[in-house]
């Protein structure tokens, strides 16, 4: 289980506090699947980092009886001077996973040729989540968080991506962050709309796309 309680996130500006998370709630189960709707800016990349306990909330909590993913191709925490393998090494040591044994895998995957052997900063951003994302897939993981994946690579790697993550891991947990609604009513059970600082729930993906259509006209 994941479950979040009056969580509260604001971040310092010349004018003062800006509020992003007021509150919010939400409580997910182990393989269950929620969409979060919101404008640019509203605040669902906080939550997602927030979930994955990259960024720790003013006030609340936040609790884990589940383990959870980094947000999937967020490459922002490699250690630019190692190697993508030297970084990947350091993810599965924390993990407790064998590295060797899927080693294959993440070749297969990224994609990333001899790059797998050099030092991160030299990466662009498209290989930084080719990495990122195989990595994810290394690590067992009950829950994903995914924040706009389908923006990652071309549409062949994409493929790639849904077949890992949709098809081979349809029984984990997600909570899926896009604009897009047939990609939200495609792999989530519900759906809830960051508004103005709070999550509301609804009881269907269809409402929940209704009042978020109906704010942004």
């Amino acid at each position: 289980m994941i479950a979040l309680s009056n969580v509260h996130k604001a971040y310092a500006t010349a004018s003062g506090p800006s509020v992003v998370l007021d509150g919010v709630d939400m409580v997910l189960g182990r393989g269950e699947s929620i969409g979060i709707l919101g404008r640019n800016g509203a605040g669902k990349s906080t939550m997602i980092r927030i979930i994955s306990g990259a960024e720790q909330p003013d006030s609340g909590t936040v609790e884990r009886t589940m383990s959870v993913s980094w947000p999937l191709a967020f490459g922002g925490a490699f250690q630019g001077s190692l190697t993508g393998l030297d970084n990947l090494r350091f993810i599965c040591r924390v993990y407790g996973v064998d590295l060797e044994e899927r080693l294959q895998f993440v070749e297969d995957f990224a994609e990333l040729g001899i790059y797998l052997r050099e030092p991160v900063r030299t990466y662009s951003a498209g290989m930084r989540a080719r990495l990122a994302f195989a990595g994810s897939m290394v690590v067992d993981f009950d829950c994903f968080l995914i924040d706009e994946i389908v923006a990652v690579g071309d549409a062949r790697f994409q493929a790639k991506c849904h077949e890992e993550l949709f098809v081979k891991r349809a029984d984990r947990a997600m909570i899926i962050v896009s604009h897009d609604p047939g990609y939200i009513r495609a792999h989530c059970q519900r759906a809830a709309v960051l508004h103005q600082g709070q999550l509301l729930h609804f009881p269907s993906v269809d409402e929940a796309f209704a009042f978020y259509t109906e704010q942004q006209s």
